[in-house]
């Protein structure tokens, strides 16, 4: 390590031979823009037209070669921002902007394409082997940051703070997102604190005797609650959380149930916050074709605009190999209640009594503080923890409902409505309904002081600090992938790819499992793709069929890929928000969570690939994938896996 960091040193200095600065060049136009810019990266720059009585056109050109990138019309005297522009090699620059009689140059630093990896994998590995999240994600975002400052290192620092983190809480739907999860650890603690939580571990006790039926309940609750990925991971991780903490299932293990059950039901649910979205963004990539393929095959483009997202997406369905084959394997590894690789080691220090996580760990939430205990003499009524969970359930899929229905101004079908519905506002009321039921309960019932419920929901919000640090983090580093254009660059490359039609599918899979285990992201990571690979798809000879409404396996397998690929890389990634809470409402060490789901979402997604992505592109049914596939993960179980503890009866 030693050794390497003046090499690395040396090696970035090689790139500070040009200013990193917009130059006039001598001319009247003046041009601005970043400090850096990557090659097959996207950027932006801008510039003043000159006073003039009429509008006068403007060219982007390269200096070394003349070549024009980009030409319109600006207005006088207007700011002209001339997006999209793509430097290939370092000699492309400098770029020359003409306007009208005037012209001027724009010189900056070039850095390689590959550069906008670094960022997420410097995070990623300094997180897996230092086991330190804040510090390593901070340096993930520092060194992005140090890209985009033209490779001065104090600027960076000071970007880190102001030009990412600060917008990453700021933004609406992560502020959402945020105080959603302070109030449900706030909800947490008045539950705990008025004996509901000790009153729900009581009440299952009959039912949940052993560690198999306690996952088996975690499991089943992740399916229940199908509508949306956020609330299912916080509301079953921190309802399920007592009950097998009492079982000695260990807290990694439950933060793989959670997990692994959230993500993968909402994206299969035609009735869930992920189908809309997925489905407006499959509309855009068939708009997108059909005006690709309007001159060549009109017959088809015709069908392509007329075709129904709601049915392409519903055909996709059952080519989401991963996301399926996950649901099936969390179901496996809880009846047969074997596990292997770091999850197996959890389970065996759990089971022995040694610790629900390993000496050393750093919890995301603190589950020991005393004001969320209740004392010996509060009555354990499993109602005043049950009540709350219900009405954050009831409250945000009434508000997905009613939100809906007043964004399309009338009725509408289910996914239609919650397609149109915001689903960040409907979990923040439903989170304040929720604590104000489990606020309200103790106090009627005289259980709890007004002051005595405000000291129970303060710890409950102190509890959520770390993690609310952590996720921030997190959302900083997706923006600061953006700024170094991480997910164009694995895009470019995708699209140069040149990969024969039946082994699209693959490919796509994997960039998009790139894409989201880089920037944390899968929203994102469909965004990008989904625009991208449903022309290519079409283009190659993926949409034959598409006419009869069926026989385009390629196109669904294409674009099935890209929502598989983005949960997978969602899941083994780190700097994912859902991946944090997660940990967060497991109150699980993060990077255990990570070390000890690595292995089973790698181990789903090769079988996903090999036995449903590439055999159905050749044509298999994909009913035989399934059936091979889970047959394929139990097989490894049963021969690979072992026993963590005996399946007898547990008391609680």
């Amino acid at each position: 390590m030693r050794r390497l960091i003046p090499t690395t040193l040396l090696f970035f200095c090689a790139y500070t031979t040009p200013a990193a600065a917009a130059v006039q060049g001598g001319a009247e136009v003046h041009v601005s823009g970043p400090k850096a810019t990557l090659t097959q990266v996207p950027f932006a720059i801008a510039f003043e037209a000159p006073a003039a009585p009429r509008p006068v056109p403007f060219q982007v050109t390269r200096a070394s070669d003349g070549e024009v990138l980009a030409e319109g019309t600006a207005e006088p005297g207007a700011s002209v921002e001339v997006a999209g522009l793509v430097i290939r090699r370092r000699a492309d620059m400098p770029l020359r902007v003409t306007v009208g009689a005037t012209s001027g140059e724009f010189r900056t630093l070039v850095l390689p394409g590959w550069f906008s990896l670094l960022p997420p994998l410097l995070a990623i590995a300094l997180a897996l082997i230092t086991h330190e999240v804040l510090i390593s994600l901070f340096a993930g975002i520092w060194l992005g940051a140090f890209f985009v400052a033209g490779l001065n290192p104090f600027a960076a620092l000071l970007r880190t703070i102001d030009s990412y983190i600060t917008p990453a809480l700021t933004d609406p739907s992560n502020a959402s997102i945020a105080i959603f999860s302070l109030m449900l650890g706030g909800m947490v603690g008045l539950m705990g604190r008025s004996g509901g939580t000790r009153g729900i571990v009581e009440a299952v006790a009959p039912f949940a005797t052993n560690r198999r039926r306690g996952q088996l309940a975690t499991f089943g609750a992740g399916l229940a609650i199908f509508f949306d990925d956020y609330a299912n991971t916080l509301i079953v991780g921190n309802t399920m959380r007592p009950i097998t903490d009492r079982l000695r299932i260990s807290r990694e293990k439950l933060a793989y149930l959670v997990d692994s059950t959230a993500a993968p039901v909402a994206a299969i649910a035609f009735v869930s916050t992920w189908a809309g979205y997925e489905m407006s963004l499959i509309r855009n990539g068939l708009e997108q074709a059909a005006a690709q393929v309007a001159g060549a095959d009109p017959a088809l483009a015709a069908s392509l605009r007329a075709a129904s997202p709601l049915t392409v997406f519903l055909h996709t369905i059952p080519y989401l190999f991963y996301p399926i084959l996950a649901l099936i394997f969390v179901f496996l590894v809880s009846f047969t209640m074997r596990d292997f690789g770091p999850m197996l080691a959890a389970e065996k220090r759990a089971a022995r009594g040694e610790g629900l996580h390993r000496k050393g760990a750093m919890v995301l939430v603190d589950t020991s503080a005393t004001m969320m205990e209740p004392s010996e003499d509060t009555p354990r009524r499993w109602y005043n923890a049950a009540a709350p969970v219900l009405t954050v359930v009831l409250v945000v899929l009434l508000g997905l409902y009613f939100d809906g229905r007043a964004s399309l101004g009338g009725s509408g079908s289910m996914t239609e409505i919650l397609s149109a519905a915001d689903p960040f506002k409907t979990l923040l009321w439903g989170s304040l309904a929720g604590v104000l039921v489990a606020f309200a309960l103790p106090v009627a019932q005289r259980i709890l002081s007004v002051k005595e419920s405000m000291e129970a929901w303060i710890a409950g919000l102190r509890a959520m600090l770390l993690a609310i640090v952590i996720l921030v983090l997190a959302w900083s580093l997706g923006d600061v992938t953006e700024a170094v254009g991480t997910a164009p660059y694995v895009s470019h490359i995708l699209e140069t790819a040149g990969f024969p039609l039946q082994m699209l599918p693959f490919a796509v899979f994997v960039a998009a499992a790139v894409i989201a285990f880089a920037t944390g992201t899968s929203w994102a990571t469909m965004a990008i793709l989904l625009p991208l690979v449903i022309p290519l798809a079409v283009a190659l000879g993926g949409g034959i069929g598409f006419e009869s409404g069926g026989g385009y396996t390629v196109l669904l397998g294409t674009i099935s890929s890209v929502l598989a690929g983005s949960i997978f890389g969602d899941h083994c990634s780190p700097i994912s928000d859902t991946t944090v809470m997660s940990s967060m409402a497991s109150a699980s060490d993060h990077v255990d969570h990570v070390r000890t789901q690595l292995p089973y979402a790698l181990l789903v997604a090769v079988i996903g690939l090999a036995i449903g992505d590439l055999p159905t592109a050749f044509g298999m049914p994909w009913i035989f994938s399934y059936l091979i596939g889970a047959a394929a993960l139990f097989a490894v179980l049963r021969f690979w896996g072992r026993p963590s503890f005996s399946s007898r009866s547990v008391e609680i």
